[in-house]
């Protein structure tokens, strides 16, 4: 499904914004220590133990892309989701990956 380009931005902004919103309650609530460092469309997790997940729009394409150690991941909107090749949604493989680094469950809700 394609999007205008304005909703295209508000779709990966906002699940940028939700994310950096997680990582933010919990380092408040002491639940585990994830640095963030976001420029604009580009959000890099910085993960206990020095790895890192990165996650970068990608407007020409309007993908989102994640790269975490279980490797590289790229994201098509499909009119009610952020969908993988595999049919994987987005904040699934995010929690999926965060908790592989991490060594703990971690859970980022869509």
């Amino acid at each position: 499904m394609s999007l205008s380009d304005a909703d295209y931005h508000a779709k990966a902004h906002a699940l940028l914004a939700r994310i950096e919103a997680q990582i933010d309650a919990w380092l408040e609530g002491d639940v585990v220590d994830i640095d963030t460092h976001r420029t604009g469309g580009l959000l890099e997790l910085g993960m206990p133990g020095g790895s890192k997940i990165v996650i970068n729009t990608q407007p020409p394409l309007q993908e989102i892309w994640l790269a975490a150690r279980a490797g590289g991941y790229h994201f098509k909107w499909d009119g009610s989701q952020w969908l993988d090749r595999e049919g994987q949604e987005f904040c699934l493989r995010l929690s999926r990956c965060a908790s592989e680094q991490a060594g703990q469950v971690l859970t980022f809700a869509d």
